[in-house]
């Protein structure tokens, strides 16, 4: 599904991720990521949402980020969607968490419709900067 979601978002060849490193961050004893899976009553895995905790300096708590949600297309409209949402709100009410925030694409409408909802805001204000690659390298070695 996490090739599916990288088609969907236009970007086929950016996933990098292996079953092992994934199991690795997933199941190991200090997980770094979570997941839910969204399943039929069948038992047909047809959704997962993959989130982390995050914390907030201004509010002085934890929060969930959710860094993934996926259905399949064949299941979307039914529910599933709203559900895993709901599960990590329910984990960030019951554990005290004070925000439940991600990412989505500026071109995808219709999961922007559906965040919107939801009660979803945007946070139009905030930019996303990210280093990756060489320059994430040269960053690491320092000043220079």
């Amino acid at each position: 599904m996490i090739r599916e979601l990288a088609d969907y978002e236009r970007a086929p060849d950016a996933v990098v991720a292996t079953t092992d490193l994934l199991h690795e961050a997933l199941f190991c004893e200090s997980p770094a990521a979570f997941a839910l899976i969204a399943e039929t009553g069948g038992g047909e895995v047809v959704g997962f949402a993959l989130w982390f905790r995050n914390f907030s300096t201004w509010i002085g708590r934890h929060g969930v980020y959710l860094e993934d949600l996926y259905v399949r297309p064949a299941h979307r409209g039914h529910g599933y969607g709203k559900a895993l949402l709901s599960a990590l709100a329910r984990i960030a009410v019951d554990r005290g968490y004070g925000r439940f925030e991600w990412w989505v694409l500026d071109w995808n409408t219709p999961a922007i419709d559906f965040y919107r909802s939801l009660g979803a805001k945007p946070m139009d204000e905030w930019t996303v900067q990210r280093v990756t690659g060489d320059a994430l390298r040269r960053l690491a070695a320092g000043p220079g």
